[in-house]
């Protein structure tokens, strides 16, 4: 799968991950909707299978949870 089709289904992807997560995180989907999905791949980025698309997703908003828990516990 090419980077196209992620950028394509990037959206798709955060309305499924937004299906599944608490109310508490719309914000963080907020952002990642934000970005622009040509933003985070380059024309080469090649995934395995649509699986590993997805993954990416999750990993933008795990790490964007992240980094929002970091700041409410004043960054520890």
């Amino acid at each position: 799968m090419d980077s196209i089709v992620f950028i394509r289904k990037y959206k798709t992807y955060l309305d499924e991950i937004q299906q599944v997560v608490k109310p508490e995180y719309q914000s963080v989907i907020d952002e990642l909707v934000q970005i622009d999905p040509h933003d985070l791949v380059t024309p080469d980025t090649y995934f395995d299978s649509e699986n590993s698309a997805r993954g990416l997703a999750w990993k933008l908003f795990l790490i964007k949870v992240k980094e929002k828990e970091d700041k409410m516990n004043g960054g520890n």
